[in-house]
């Protein structure tokens, strides 16, 4: 598993810009290596390091300034709780564990590569969105970490706090289990009330294929799945999903047990999509330093710092840093990568740097380069002429998984026309970025369906989106006629205030989905529907105008607003049955179809005239081509069939009519999305 991401695989930010913290680093002169305390000296803050034991024929450390530090009490020392206890009689509630949203994550990482070692300061913001108080806080983490403390604060105190500590199964960890801890509160957490803890956990994460292997995958395959690790060439902890390197608090869930896994995934992201993070990162090394870390999908320089510069540079001990401010952390599981070696730059001749990937294939880099040329004058056509930033590309031989404009993927020197569909999918999130899932997603997928169809014909991208479309058919709910009666009443003459809370309980509306079926597959299908209805000039405008003002993406309604002014045409029924809400699918039939012959004025035949009802026995709205044919011509118009009625269309045509095509695949349906019927003339056999 991983979104934030997992790309298709026929595919899905790297920021270059130093941290201006990691241009003022001096010296380090204390490195201590105990469990509870990281200190690295930053030429910032005027704290003066702890005094260490140092072996008679070595130099004491000098004074420094501390960049941060892993006790659990800047002011003074807090008091180590009592050894937690292992209680395998522990009861634990699935509500007490999906009572807590995580508002703020402050991580201090101190990573020991050579051990596949990690130790952790977690600050943490919890609020209780559950109905009732909370008498206890349930927090895991991975089964192959252990809890060292937890704390919180009263009158600007560290007071521990008492746990009691036990393993669970779940599949959200790739080790098969988490490491849950149950603390007791001194009062209760009411509803919506929020805290701050601090928490301290270390342990090492090697590679697991546990929770594959427990169903039947064998080893080898497992572990190119599940293949998050802290390693000297390259640390890889997607996150919730796939390793709980960082805190979280959620119900158990397996990959047997249907889509219960992804859903959790999925609806914790979205809950927890405008939390804050930050993280300090500090990384041992030995010899030559560690290049570069990747956290949720942007790239920081590792500032190293040598611990004794006179040893040889292959034996010489340091730690690099980076600090990534804190940020809105959207719809993703944390993620984070170390890379052991600068990124090799290769591109086009309008953008050089596009593309730049940690690789030792170097024979691959020119075939990258080649498939961004061919696809490269699409994404200008729709998005604009310049990227945003570049495409950060990681070598590796697992499962691929994207965050945003980062990208982790074997690489393979292979033709450039097979390359560039999912280029096309990855550089999309290059040109343009959106908080909303369905639209950061939702448009790589339909840029790549647009390359589809400008390298292979329209009908090959029309195959795409039917082929996807039997998927999103089989997730959509099947809405009772109760349900749907009482959401159009609700609904259908008035504006939504906040369309992305205005959800049908019956599914995911597409402002709010939590799986890749409706934010991906869903949203290219939409996207295919905006483009037909409001033409190729209004939508690249639209999409260009987008992605340079953030207060469209700042507005749940600013990508309608900004396709109704390009196109000049009310969409609001459709973004309330396919974006605001969930309505389901049309499904769509010819209740008939009359072909009248029309006549001159000097009584000479003139053509036909066709008449063709269409239902929509769905509850979503659907605009479709209705199509007239001969074996010489062809007539189309547009028709929309509001959900649970019929509409008609007439259509006049020079030419002996002998089929109608409504839908030709573009509109996604409950069954099937072409419908024909053959014309039978009046008078004849």
């Amino acid at each position: 598993m991983s979104r934030h991401h997992e790309p298709p695989l026929s595919c899905h930010s790297e920021r270059s810009e130093e941290s201006p913290h990691s241009a003022r680093t001096a010296k380090v002169f204390a490195i201590s290596k105990s469990a509870l305390t990281l200190a690295i000296v930053f030429g910032l803050s005027a704290a003066t390091s702890p005094a260490q034991t140092t072996a008679p024929d070595q130099p004491a450390p000098s004074p420094g300034k501390v960049l941060f530090s892993r006790s659990l009490d800047t002011d003074a020392e807090a008091k180590k709780p009592d050894t937690p206890a292992q209680d395998t009689a522990l009861v634990v509630v699935d509500a007490e564990r999906n009572a807590l949203t995580y508002t703020a994550y402050d991580l201090d990482v101190h990573l020991t590569p050579a051990t596949a070692g990690i130790s952790v300061r977690a600050g943490l913001s919890v609020r209780n969105d559950s109905a009732t108080p909370l008498r206890r806080l349930v927090l895991q983490i991975s089964s192959s970490l252990h809890w060292d403390a937890l704390t919180t604060r009263s009158s600007s105190t560290s007071v521990p706090m008492p746990f009691a500590v036990h393993t669970i199964d779940t599949d959200a960890d790739h080790t098969g289990k988490m490491s849950e801890l149950v603390a007791m509160l001194a009062q209760p957490l009411a509803p919506g009330a929020s805290m701050t803890l601090t928490a301290l956990y270390s342990g090492a994460i090697s590679p697991s294929g546990e929770r594959l292997q427990r169903i039947g995958a064998p080893d080898d395959q497992a572990l190119l799945a599940d293949w998050d690790s802290i390693a000297p060439t390259l640390t890889a902890l997607r996150g919730f999903g796939d390793v709980l390197w960082y805190p979280v608090s959620a119900a158990p869930a397996f990959l047997g047990d249907g889509a219960k896994l992804f859903q959790s995934v999925g609806n914790t992201r979205l809950r927890q999509s405008a939390a804050s993070v930050r993280l300090r990162l500090a990384v041992e090394y030995v010899g030559d330093p560690p290049d570069a870390a990747f956290f949720c999908g942007q790239r920081q320089p590792l500032v190293a710092i040598s611990d004794d510069a006179d040893l040889p540079a292959a034996a010489s001990p340091g730690v690099a840093t980076a600090v990534f401010d804190a940020q809105p952390l959207g719809f993703r599981s944390p993620s984070l990568f170390v890379t052991d070696r600068p990124a090799s730059k290769t591109g086009t001749p309008d953008n050089p740097d596009l593309i730049a990937a940690v690789t030792s294939r170097y024979d691959a880099l020119p075939m990258y380069s080649a498939a961004a040329a061919l696809v490269e004058p699409l994404l200008t056509d729709w998005l604009g002429a310049n990227p945003l930033t570049n495409l950060a590309v990681i070598d590796h031989e697992g499962q691929p998984f994207e965050d945003d404009s980062l990208l982790v993927r074997p690489m393979r020197a292979v033709e450039p026309t097979t390359l560039a569909p999912s280029l096309a999918h990855s550089l999309t999130h290059v040109w343009i970025h959106s908080s909303h899932p369905w639209i950061d997603e939702g448009l790589a997928q339909f840029l790549a369906l647009l390359w589809t169809e400008r390298s292979n014909g329209r009908a090959a991208a029309l195959a795409e989106l039917q082929d996807s479309a039997r998927t999103l058919a089989l997730a959509e709910p099947d809405l009772s006629a109760a349900e749907a009666a009482s959401e159009a009443t609700a609904s259908s003459t008035s504006a939504v205030d906040d369309p992305a809370k205005t959800i049908n309980p019956a599914g995911e509306s597409l402002a709010a989905s939590t799986g890749d079926v409706f934010y991906r597959t869903k949203a290219a299908a939409v996207w295919w529907m905006l483009r037909s209805i409001v033409g190729d000039d209004a939508l690249k405008q639209a999409l260009q105008a987008y992605r340079m003002d953030a207060k469209l993406d700042s507005d749940p309604t600013g990508l309608e607003h900004a396709l109704e002014k390009s196109s000049h045409k009310d969409l609001r029924w459709f973004f309330n049955d396919w974006v605001y809400r969930d309505r389901g699918l049309p499904d769509l039939s010819i209740v008939s179809v009359t072909p009248s012959q029309l006549s001159s004025r000097a009584g000479l035949p003139a053509g036909w005239l066709v008449a063709v009802d269409v239902r929509n026995d769905g509850y979503a709205a659907a605009e479709v081509p209705v199509t007239v044919r001969s074996n010489k011509a062809s007539e189309t118009q547009r028709l929309r069939i509001p959900g649970r009625s019929s509409s008609s269309v007439r259509i006049v045509f020079a030419d002996k009519p002998q089929q109608v095509e409504v839908n030709d695949g573009g509109v996604p349906e409950t069954q099937t999305s072409i419908h024909t019927r053959q014309i039978l003339l009046p008078g004849a056999p």
